[in-house]
């Protein structure tokens, strides 16, 4: 029996469902029940009626699924698949930076910790962002962490009076407009989508042909007729592009583009974490209830 099989098999064993990032390895991609974004993810974690949800992501997007699916097991494959720009802020900090802004909405991306997110009044991801910021009251200043290039994104489509946390994801940071006018002049005529991650994005928006969440990317991926687009993301996601689209050639932006902790998660450990359940994710129950609040919220946008 092949790998690909014996997962196959543990997920029926198991009445398991297996949820797979857009970032994540094609063989885990290829055998996932649900590959998505962050909002498809939670959506679908959300309605999950089998008794485990494994998630192939990182931490942050295994606490989600449990804190709206609360009695469901959740199994994260690797404990090494965390997140740098997750870590970039924690609870303690949010604290600090409200009480220097007495009356601010915080509005939490969803790469935050679950202790993030309980301190938080909004949270959104990269593909419902603007629609979340514009929820907040118009007289309301805003807190947004921890990616600055999404908060400064979001506070050029938005106009709101936003102050932003120093913040990055390491792997989209580096996609900088140099890069842009190199691929420019590589691929001359290819259309750019850029995540609103990335430090190009917010920078040179006159030379990015679109800003896309990854789900955006992968609609995008649909329906384009063009010959050659050049993707500035974490590279994962070209694969299920591809797959979708075979015609178009889709180019990363750079092909270092690697996010080491999306990667950590081979077809091994799904197949371990089935057999083994292991490892299982937990959230403080207080935690729970309090960031669960945020969450609805965000799905309902």
């Amino acid at each position: 029996m092949s790998l690909e099989e014996e997962v196959r098999a543990l997920k029926d064993e198991r009445d398991a469902v297996l949820l797979a990032h857009n970032y994540q390895r094609p063989e885990v991609q290829d055998v996932a029940d649900y590959v998505g974004d962050s909002l498809y993810l939670a959506r679908r974690a959300r309605e999950a009626d089998r008794s485990v949800i494994v998630f192939a992501g990182v931490r942050f997007m295994a606490e989600t699924a449990k804190i709206l699916n609360p009695e469901r097991t959740v199994l994260l494959p690797d404990l090494r698949a965390g997140c740098g720009l997750a870590d970039a802020v924690t609870a303690d900090q949010v604290r600090a930076w409200r009480a220097e802004h007495p009356g601010a909405a915080v509005v939490a991306y969803i790469n935050t910790s679950a202790d993030v997110k309980a301190e938080s009044d909004y949270c959104c991801t990269s593909s419902n962002a603007v629609k979340v910021v514009e929820q907040v009251p118009a007289e309301q200043e805003i807190l947004f962490l921890p990616d600055m290039f999404l908060g400064d994104y979001v506070r050029r489509r938005t106009g709101r009076r936003m102050h932003l946390w120093v913040g990055d994801c390491p792997v989209h940071a580096k996609l900088r407009p140099e890069g842009v006018a190199r691929a420019r002049a590589e691929h001359p005529g290819a259309p750019l989508v850029a995540h609103p991650e990335c430090g190009c994005a917010s920078q040179v928006l006159p030379e990015v042909d679109r800003v896309l969440s990854t789900d955006g990317m992968v609609r995008f991926a649909e329906e384009t007729k063009e010959p050659e687009v050049i993707v500035a993301t974490e590279v994962g996601i070209l694969h299920r592009m591809r797959r979708l689209n075979p015609s178009t050639a889709f180019t990363p932006l750079d092909a270092g583009a690697v996010c080491p902790y999306m990667k950590e998660i081979d077809l091994t450990d799904v197949r371990d974490s089935l057999a083994e359940r292991r490892f299982v994710v937990d959230v403080l129950p207080e935690t729970a209830a309090r960031a669960r609040r945020v969450l609805e919220r965000m799905i309902a946008t």
